[in-house]
């Protein structure tokens, strides 16, 4: 058996910016930190010679008998359009599972797309480099299932740790920001995630949001610009230790982030993250796209008792977590040759790729 995982993000500022409609012109930025909260992806030899995959998420599971084709459709699509890159068309049992909801905003499925590549890669016998497994992880969900996605979470889930990224049509640079151990510690006390109880397909939000981009309109692009200047202040404000600042940022940089399309936020969700300001948080937003899944607060510890209590008597959930540095890795390797698997040689470039 091989058993691999990629820790799930968070995303201070910056994001919509790594959009290609958006950076190929303007250039975007992400300040982002990846957490302890993994997908999981188990692989193991079957005994009939066939390929089966189960997720446990979707509740689903598809099996081809050896040598047939995988089609890159439905829920497991892109699992399926993975295995295809690398050939496997026989001899393999796939198993995903997640600590956490799909369709949440920490973005679980770039990260089990990453945590894949990177176990195929090692059964391979190929020590894919983080920017590699990002790289590839980007190609086949961008390129090759039309998904209307940026690159952050290829990026973040694949290097682990907190940092900034920048997207450039030159290429997507990952630099790690690192903060004294005892600010980092601050930040990670500060920052609250609360489980609002309903997942959301970012699709269509992210879909409006690419053709309002390409399109040049004004009231996105503009807020879009504002975004990124968030995310360069967020990044400016942790190398100087202003942590409150962050979560002010925060805050308006979500006024921007409603703007940018249907949906990102409703009346629920409004009213929860009035309730949380009232109660002492600083700033915050909906992680991800939007529409859903978790709210993400800057609360000084002082204040944190009485948003969660107003928050948890609304019905939702407080998730605990650490910071995670490690990225996507394997933890166990114990498999056999799988017939046929070959690791996809040449560069899987949106735009293009660079770490430093």
């Amino acid at each position: 058996m091989l058993i691999a995982r990629a820790p799930l993000r968070i995303s201070f500022a910056g994001g919509g910016t790594d959009l290609e409609a958006y950076y190929a012109k303007h250039g975007g930025i992400v300040v982002s930190a990846t957490i302890n909260k993994y997908f999981y992806v188990f692989l193991s030899r079957t005994s009939d010679d066939a390929v089966q995959i189960t997720s446990s998420d979707f509740r689903m599971f598809e099996r081809r008998a050896a040598g047939e084709g995988l089609r890159p459709d439905g829920d497991l699509g892109y699992l399926k359009a993975i295995l295809h890159e690398f050939g496997v068309s026989r001899g393999l049992a796939v198993f995903t599972a997640s600590e956490i909801p799909p369709g949440t905003g920490l973005g679980s499925s770039s990260t089990v797309a990453v945590a894949l590549v990177k176990a195929l890669a090692t059964l391979c016998q190929r020590r894919a480099s983080k920017q590699e497994t990002a790289e590839l992880a980007s190609y086949i969900e961008i390129v090759k299932l039309g998904r209307p996605i940026g690159l952050q979470d290829q990026f973040a889930t694949s290097y682990g740790g907190l940092n900034c990224i920048h997207f450039e049509s030159s290429g997507t640079t990952v630099t790690p920001m690192r903060l004294p151990l005892e600010l980092r510690s601050r930040l990670e006390q500060s920052i609250l995630l609360f489980f609002t109880g309903s997942s959301r397909n970012a699709a269509t939000i992210l879909t409006e949001q690419r053709l309002a981009s390409a399109n040049d309109d004004p009231r996105v692009i503009e807020n879009l610009h504002g975004i990124k200047r968030d995310a360069l202040e967020v990044r400016q404000a942790l190398e100087e230790g202003r942590l409150r600042r962050v979560g002010e940022i925060m805050h308006d940089s979500w006024q921007r982030k409603k703007q940018l399309a249907h949906g990102v936020s409703n009346e629920r969700i409004d009213r929860l993250y009035q309730l949380a300001l009232e109660h002492g948080a600083v700033g915050g937003k909906i992680a991800g796209a939007g529409g859903g899944g978790f709210l993400l607060l800057y609360v000084e510890p002082e204040n944190q008792a009485a948003v969660t209590s107003v928050l948890e008597a609304e019905g939702l959930a407080r998730l605990g977590f650490h910071f995670d540095d490690g990225g996507a890795q394997v933890l166990v390797n114990s498999m056999p040759d799988v017939p046929g698997l070959t690791y996809p040689e040449g560069r899987w470039i949106v735009t293009g790729s660079a770490s430093v």
